[in-house]
C-alpha cells in the first residue's frame, strides 16, 4: 500500500508552518528596533569658544530629548582651530571616510559662520543629497547665496551697531571704542563687515581694530586706553601670531588689564566681564536648532522650513561691572534685567540675625530657669548628670570612630551583591531574556540584601544615638554577639581570635541593651589594644559568662601586657590611662553604666600575662532596677 498520499504530508506541512511563524515572531523585536539616525555636526571653532560649545552641548542633548529615536552625532571641526595647516581637501577626505563604516548621515549641521562657508563651498563632495542645517551662523554669512532646495537656516544677527547704541546710552562721553577680534579669515570678514555697518557713527566714535594683532599687543593696549574709550569684544579663534586662546582664559585676561568697560553681544559672555546689553540668548537658539532638525530627521523639506534670524533679546547687565566703571541704573534702556546684584544687609545676614535672636532668647529661658534653682546641690547634681551624659556620649562617638572600617567593610558587602543583581537584571532585560522568575529571583536578592544593609546601619546608628537608661529583660548572650558583630572587622585586621564560652543557661537580666552593649565593645576594644605588643600567634580575646543562683558574670580575657601597677586602684578614675591617645573616660562610663544597671565590674591581672575583666549583674526578677531618668547617657 502507498502510505506517501496527502495524509501523511500534512503533519510535515503543519510543522513547517510552525517553524516559519517561530522564526517570524523571533525576528520581529529586531524589526521593531528603530534606525539609528545619523547627524554630521560639522564645528567651526575647536572647544574654548563658549557660545559655540555652549550651543553644541544644549543641542545635542535638546536633540537626544526630542528625537523619538536613537541619534548619533559625529562632530568635526572645520573652521580655522580644527586640523590646523591641513589642506581643506584633506579635510574634506577625512569627513567621507569617517562614514565609510557606518551609514550616510541623515542630517549635516554646519555650526556658525566658518562651517557655514566650508559646508557650502564643499556641499558636492559631503553628501550632497543630504539636508544641511546652518545654526548658530550670522545671516552675514548666508548672504553671498539664497539657500538651495537641500539648505534649511536658523540664523542669527548680532546687531553689533546696537552694542554701540548701548555704550553711547550709558556711558555718552566715549569717544574711542576698541574692537577685539582675531586675526585671519574669520577676522577680516567681520572687519570688513561692521566698518560699513558703524559708518554711521564715524561723527562721535573712532573706532581701532586689533585683528593684526597678538594677544599680547591687544591686552597691553586695552591697559593703556585714552580715556572716554570703551571695548568691544566681537569674535577671537586665533590672534595675529596664530595661538588660539579659549575665551575664558582670554576674558580673564583682559578684564584683569583693561582700563575701560567690556561689552559682547552673546549671553554666554555675562558674568564673565562684559557690562551688558541687548544679548542673543544661546539656549532658545539650540531649543529652535532641535526643533528644525527633528523635523528634517522625520523627512520635512528644507523648503518648507522658515525660522524667522533671531534678534538680541531682553537688555541684560551685570551689577558688578556696572558698579565698577560708575555706570548709573538710571541710564539703563527700560525693562532691562540686572544680574548678580549683591544682596542687602538684611538679605545677606537675615538667618544669622534670626539665628542670634533665637540663641539669645533660648539663654534668657535658660537663665531665668536657672534663677528659680532653689538648691545649689541640685544644680550641682543636675550639671553631674549632664557632664556624664555627655562624657558617655564622647566615649560611645569614640569608639565608633574607630570602628568606621568595620561598618565600611559590613556594607560592602550587601552593597555589592545589590550591585551584581541589578547589573545582571539590566543585562537579562537588554538581551530580551528576562522572565518573571528569574527577575523575581533577583528582586528578593536585592530586597535581602537591602535589608541586611539598613540593619548593620541601624545598628551602628544606635550605638551613637545619645539616650537615657531604658530598662527591659534583655539576654546577655544576645548583646555579646553583636558586640562582637560590631568589632569583627576590627579583631581580624589585628590578627586577634575571640574565643566565645555563653553558658548554657539563659543570661537574661533587666537593663539597656545599647548602654551593655557599649560595656562590652569598651572592653573588648580595651583587650585588643592592649595586646598591641603581643605576637599574632598568641592574640586572643576569651569571652565567658556564668549564670548564677542571684547573678550572671562577663568576663572579657585578654593576653596583653596587663594591668601596670602605677594605677593600681586607680583603674576606674576619670581621666587616667596608659594609651598615648585615649582619654581616659572609657573605663569610667563603663563602671556607671555598669552601677546604674546594680552591678559591679572590676579586673584582674592574669598569671600567665593578660588581664581579666568581669561585669557581674543581677539576674531578671532578682531585684526591680529603677528606669528613671537620673542614668547615664
Amino acid at each position: 500500500m502507498n502510505k506517501s498520499g496527502p495524509g501523511r504530508r500534512f503533519p510535515l506541512v503543519v510543522l513547517t508552518s510552525l517553524i516559519l511563524a517561530l522564526l517570524l515572531v523571533s525576528a520581529a523585536p529586531n524589526d521593531a528596533q528603530p534606525a539609528v539616525r545619523q547627524v554630521l555636526m560639522l564645528q567651526s571653532f575647536d572647544r574654548g569658544t563658549l557660545p559655540v560649545d555652549q550651543f553644541t552641548n544644549n543641542f545635542r542633548i535638546e536633540l537626544v530629548r526630542r528625537a523619538p529615536e536613537p541619534v548619533n552625532v559625529v562632530q568635526i571641526v572645520v573652521g580655522p582651530t580644527g586640523f590646523v595647516g591641513a589642506p581643506e581637501q584633506v579635510v574634506v577626505d577625512y569627513i567621507r571616510s569617517s562614514f565609510l563604516d557606518r551609514p550616510k548621515p541623515d542630517l549635516v549641521v554646519a555650526v556658525a559662520g566658518p562651517a557655514a562657508v566650508y559646508a557650502r563651498r564643499y556641499r558636492q563632495e559631503l553628501f550632497p543629497e543630504t539636508p544641511i542645517l546652518f545654526a548658530s551662523v550670522d545671516r552675514r554669512f548666508l548672504d553671498d547665496a539664497p539657500l538651495g532646495d537641500k539648505e534649511a537656516a536658523v540664523a542669527v544677527d548680532n546687531q553689533f551697531s546696537r552694542t554701540i547704541e548701548t555704550i553711547l546710552q550709558l556711558r555718552p562721553e566715549t569717544t574711542q571704542v576698541f574692537m577685539v577680534m582675531g586675526s585671519g579669515q574669520l577676522g577680516r570678514f567681520w572687519r570688513g563687515e561692521l566698518e560699513s555697518e558703524f559708518g554711521r557713527f564715524h561723527d562721535r566714535l573712532t573706532f581701532v581694530w586689533s585683528n593684526d594683532l597678538s594677544l599680547q599687543e591687544i591686552l597691553r593696549r586695552c591697559s593703556s586706553l585714552p580715556e572716554h574709550s570703551a571695548i568691544l569684544y566681537v569674535s577671537f579663534g586665533t590672534d595675529a601670531a596664530g595661538a588660539a586662546f579659549p575665551d575664558e582664559q582670554l576674558f580673564a585676561e583682559l578684564r584683569e588689564a583693561a582700563n575701560a568697560p567690556v561689552f559682547a553681544g552673546q549671553s554666554v559672555f555675562l558674568g564673565h566681564g562684559i557690562v551688558g546689553g541687548s544679548l542673543l540668548f544661546i539656549d532658545e537658539m539650540s531649543r529652535d536648532t532641535a526643533d528644525v532638525a527633528v523635523r528634517l530627521l522625520h523627512g520635512a523639506a528644507p523648503t518648507s522650513i522658515d525660522v524667522p534670524v533671531r534678534l538680541p533679546g531682553q537688555p541684560t547687565f551685570d551689577w558688578r561691572e556696572l558698579q565698577r566703571w560708575g555706570i548709573p541704573e538710571s541710564r539703563l534702556p527700560p525693562g532691562s534685567l540686572v544680574r548678580y546684584r549683591a544682596p542687602s544687609l538684611w538679605s545677606a545676614y537675615r538667618n544669622t540675625v534670626l539665628s542670634a535672636l533665637g540663641v539669645l532668647a533660648i539663654q534668657s529661658l535658660l537663665i531665668i530657669g536657672l534663677l528659680y534653682q532653689r538648691r545649689a546641690r541640685r544644680r550641682a547634681e543636675a550639671e553631674s548628670r549632664r557632664n556624664l551624659a555627655l562624657a558617655a556620649d564622647a566615649s560611645r562617638r569614640l569608639t565608633m570612630s574607630a570602628l568606621t572600617s568595620s561598618i565600611a567593610h559590613e556594607l560592602g558587602q550587601p552593597l555589592s551583591s545589590m550591585i551584581h543583581n541589578a547589573q545582571a537584571g539590566r543585562m537579562m532585560l537588554t538581551a530580551a531574556r528576562a522572565t518573571p522568575d528569574a527577575m523575581g529571583e533577583i528582586l528578593s536578592d536585592i530586597e535581602t540584601e537591602g535589608v541586611q544593609a539598613a540593619q548593620i546601619i541601624d545598628r551602628h546608628r544606635t550605638m551613637l544615638r545619645g539616650r537615657q537608661l531604658d530598662t527591659k529583660p534583655i539576654d546577655l548572650h544576645v548583646v555579646i554577639h553583636e558586640s562582637l558583630a560590631l568589632v569583627a572587622h576590627d579583631m581580624r585586621t589585628r590578627q586577634i581570635e575571640a574565643t566565645v564560652n555563653l553558658s548554657s543557661r539563659p543570661c537574661i537580666i533587666t537593663g539597656d541593651d545599647v548602654l551593655l552593649q557599649q560595656v562590652m565593645v569598651n572592653l573588648l576594644m580595651n583587650a585588643m589594644d592592649a595586646m598591641t605588643e603581643t605576637p599574632p600567634v598568641r592574640r586572643r580575646v576569651t569571652i565567658s559568662t556564668e549564670a548564677r543562683a542571684a547573678d550572671v558574670a562577663v568576663s572579657v580575657r585578654d593576653a596583653g601586657s596587663g594591668l601596670p601597677a602605677q594605677i593600681d586602684g586607680a583603674l576606674f578614675a576619670p581621666f587616667v590611662t596608659t594609651k598615648a591617645q585615649g582619654l581616659g573616660i572609657g573605663l569610667t562610663i563603663t563602671q556607671t553604666i555598669v552601677e546604674a544597671h546594680r552591678g559591679t565590674i572590676d579586673a584582674r591581672n592574669n598569671p600567665e600575662g593578660g588581664a581579666t575583666f568581669t561585669v557581674t549583674l543581677r539576674r531578671s526578677g532578682t531585684q526591680e532596677i529603677r528606669s528613671g531618668p537620673a542614668s547615664v547617657a
